[in-house]
């Protein structure tokens, strides 16, 4: 099979091209930098960003299947950026799917999508998107992943997948933050520390890409439709936050706040921020306030239903295994 991995080069793009070349496909992988750890592994590399269509045409020529997992991540920024990269980055991507006749689309979106604020406990993909966002990043996510579902039609036949949260060895984003934050003791626990969430360890992350590759032709019960992907097996956030603390010998956290004080200090942080063009992330944000807060754990039955996909290590063996590398 030949695959194209864009946002190749990143945490979750890496382990995908890693997995697709370990089985012995012929991969490439595409992004905005060079990757000598892709390199140093024999993998083709072009760069690429995904808002040139004429590149991105260009990549998609011969393959048949691609995996769409660049975007551009957080929770602050130019709404106009992540509309740019996420929304018509894809856009770009499925122009060029089709054009080249590739025949398979795997789209890396995001359970944010369904998010507007509040819990969602155990909820299924029958959710529907929310009238609001919090931030840039869902709703650009959200616009793209509509997109992707509607283009499967014709001889394009498309998924989306919803990772929670994805960490794991290597993780350049998650668990740093929430380190870099507890070091310089600027961790604060929003809300009662009651609240659970879902989290995806890498490896079972791009597994689910491949798995549902495999299955994605035209009667699929997966084609043309977005799948939550997490470990099945919720946390309560702050416990794990703490044990993760405790395992790397750092300071707990003894501070609080209530999700609504925290979301009101968002509101105004973000005014502000906004008002006085200041070009760093804001300390706390709505939309931060709702993750760290707020239940957030979903169905993963639908997954294993169309395309098999069962988490194969369970969140202690996981966390074990992350910890175990960060202490090095």
């Amino acid at each position: 099979m030949r695959a194209l991995v864009t946002g190749g080069g990143g945490f979750l793009g890496s382990r995908i091209v890693a997995m697709l070349q370990e089985r012995g496909d012929d991969v490439t992988a595409l992004g905005r930098s060079e990757y000598p750890h892709l390199e140093a592994l024999g993998v083709r590399t072009v760069r690429v960003d995904v808002r040139d269509a004429q590149a991105v045409r260009q990549a998609c020529r011969g393959m048949d299947v691609v995996f769409h997992a660049a975007a551009i991540p957080g929770i602050w920024g130019p709404r106009e950026l992540y509309y740019s990269i996420n929304t018509l980055g894809t856009r770009n991507v499925i122009a060029a799917c089709r054009a080249a006749g590739v025949g398979r689309l795997v789209h890396t979106s995001s359970p944010s999508v369904v998010l507007g604020g509040g819990p969602v406990r155990g909820g299924d993909e029958s959710i529907p998107y929310p009238g609001r966002y919090l931030a840039a990043y869902p709703w650009s996510k959200a616009l793209a992943e509509k997109e992707v579902l509607a283009a499967h039609q014709g001889p394009l036949r498309t998924v989306a997948l919803r990772p929670h949260l994805v960490f794991g060895p290597g993780d350049p984003n998650l668990l740093p933050r929430i380190i870099a934050r507890a070091r310089h003791k600027r961790l604060v626990q929003v809300g009662d520390g009651r609240n659970r969430v879902d989290l995806t360890y890498i490896d079972d992350a791009a597994r689910a890409h491949l798995r549902a590759a495999d299955e994605l032709h035209a009667a699929a019960r997966c084609a043309g439709k977005a799948y939550f992907i997490t470990q099945g097996e919720p946390v309560v956030l702050w416990e794990w936050i703490a044990q993760v603390l405790e395992a790397l010998g750092l300071p707990p956290v003894r501070r609080g706040i209530s999700s609504g004080s925290a979301s009101c200090v968002g509101t105004v942080l973000e005014w502000v921020f906004r008002a006085c063009r200041v070009g760093r992330e804001p300390p706390m944000t709505r939309f931060l306030a709702d993750q760290l807060s707020q239940d957030h754990y979903f169905s993963i039955r639908a997954a294993a239903r169309d395309f098999g996909f069962a988490p194969s290590i369970p969140m202690s063996v996981a966390t074990h295994q992350t910890l175990a590398r960060l202490r090095r």
